[in-house]
């Protein structure tokens, strides 16, 4: 039997964790699968570990990020198939361990699966379900949400695993166009579905949204510096959209764009460091590739 790691890096949500730990339980067999949990810097989770002592367990006092969280996590995984989850994110499709089994069995050359989102808080997976879409829908992408997905070991150890130059979103875009360039595929299956149990309404309340701007765009600039051979005009066309669609907009996501520019130049030359620009062809393969819809 293929064996499955679960990969899940938490930080203060020990409820949402718990949750979905209890859900991994009910669907694996523990004796076959293992699943590891990194605590990024909070004291809460710590709590719950003796409620689960069939877990890895890992972790930092002091966060690092989400990101070199992941890439901490993953050299430990022993299984041949990793599953990627958030704490708040469990599988709810019926035999996903099967049917990532026999995808990956039956090409070669996949190196991730991307499976289908359906976010919200519901009262039962059945319900949830019903949210999902219902046509089968396959093809292949140039990207993965990070809730859920799976991932050939092998594969990811051709890569330069998770960023360390990357603290929170967009790590995901960058695991993906280092698998295309090692000439890997991504397959989005939209039968093997995680329900990801946020809410969007109240993290939007919690200024989420606001966050979210100031590191997507600081990590768009690291992704062109990092893996293009001539960054320069995507980052000042990156720029010139964002401070025209939101800084020119709102005064918060102005001061936000002008934080985000500044973080850039002073991680410069750190993150020059993990410069390996990507083939041309590989950047011909992202663009002609179907996009996810997030």
């Amino acid at each position: 039997m293929t064996k499955f790691s679960f990969l899940i890096v938490t930080k203060n949500r020990a409820e949402e964790l718990a949750f979905t730990l209890d859900k991994i339980y009910k669907m694996i067999d523990v004796n076959v699968h293992e699943v590891l949990v990194f605590i990024d810097g909070c004291e809460t989770t710590e709590l719950i570990k003796e409620n689960f002592p069939w877990v890895k367990w890992f972790g930092v006092a002091k966060s690092i990020g989400a990101s070199p969280a992941r890439n901490m996590l993953y050299k430990n995984a022993v299984g041949t198939i990793l599953i990627g989850l958030d704490d708040d994110a469990h599988p709810i499709s019926n035999n996903f361990i099967e049917k990532c089994t026999t995808l990956f069995h039956d090409n070669p050359k996949l190196g991730i699966i991307a499976f289908q989102e359906v976010t919200g808080e519901f009262l039962s997976d059945s319900l949830a379900l019903e949210k999902a879409e219902k046509e089968f829908i396959q093809f292949q992408t140039n990207n993965f949400v990070g809730c859920g997905f799976a991932l050939k070991n092998e594969v990811y150890k051709k890569t330069n695993g998770f960023p360390l130059w990357i603290d929170i979103y967009g790590e995901e875009i960058c695991l993906a166009i280092e698998v295309l360039d090692a000439d890997f595929e991504i397959l989005y299956d939209n039968s093997i579905i995680v329900n990801h149990r946020i809410n969007k309404e109240v993290r939007n309340q919690q200024g989420k949204y606001y966050f979210r701007f100031k590191k997507q765009l600081k990590n768009t600039i690291f992704f062109y510096l990092v893996y293009r051979k001539f960054p320069l005009k995507k980052i000042f066309k990156t720029l010139f959209h964002n401070f025209n669609k939101y800084a020119l907009k709102d005064f918060t996501y102005f001061k936000l764009f002008w934080l985000a520019l500044f973080e850039a130049l002073y991680n410069l030359f750190f993150v020059l460091k993990f410069r390996k620009p990507v083939k041309n062809e590989t950047l011909q393969k992202f663009k002609n590739l179907q996009d996810l819809k997030f």
